[in-house]
């Protein structure tokens, strides 16, 4: 199979370190999303959204959507389960993988960073005022609802999708610089995730493309 992405993408992030945790090695081809490749015909015909990632099935397949792309390999490959448990287990997971995926992470988008300072005019350092507020936002709703589910991980003692979406939302914060000392839980389960080698292999700073 072939992940098309960008090293610091943190939708390509989760679907690497859901391979990673299955064991699953993927042929990688890079996007950059800087440079605007993600608008090229050759991703627009893989992916229509222009986006990334793209996974391109053994069958010849192209998928989109990380958290469709992360069930989709949970499911041909179900050891050791992204969404285990029973069915309530399973919705907290996913409540708190949407909570990241849905709600922090669409409005601090590349795409959405860049109508800011492009059509929109505003300076930098609003830009990164918009960004730091989305991300405390959502992360105060994340640490109140890990109180409930936390273990060693975000829901239990294993790591779920819940963990494969907040680590990658970590990592960002830290690149830009977000305050995370609210956020005990949060950091907690994240340090202990990073510490995994699926996780630690699948970081953006020891893939192909990183720059």
């Amino acid at each position: 199979m072939q992940l098309y992405g960008y090293f610091r993408s943190s939708a390509a992030y989760r679907v690497r370190i859901v391979a990673n945790l299955k064991g699953i090695t993927l042929d990688h081809h890079p996007v950059n999303l800087v440079k605007g490749e993600q608008r090229d015909a050759d991703n627009l015909a893989r992916n229509p959204q222009g986006l990334v990632p793209t996974l391109v099935t053994d069958q010849g397949q192209a998928l989109t959507q990380s958290l469709a792309l992360c069930e989709y390999l949970d499911e041909r490959y179900p050891e050791p389960p992204l969404l285990p448990g029973s069915a309530e287990h399973r919705a907290q997971i996913r409540a708190l993988a949407q909570a990241v995926a849905c709600e922090i992470h669409p409005l601090n988008n590349l795409r959405v960073l860049k109508h800011l300072t492009g059509e929109l005019g505003l300076s930098d350092d609003t830009r990164l005022a918009w960004y730091r507020h989305w991300v405390a936002t959502g992360l105060t709703a994340v640490e109140a609802m890990l109180e409930h589910t936390m273990g060693d991980f975000c829901v239990g003692n294993e790591p779920t999708l819940a963990d494969v979406c907040l680590v990658p939302q970590v990592f960002n914060a830290e690149r830009f610089e977000c305050d995370l000392a609210p956020f005990a839980r949060v950091r907690a389960v994240s340090e202990r995730a990073r510490a995994l080698p699926a996780f630690d292999k699948a970081a953006p700073g020891v893939q192909p493309d990183a720059v």
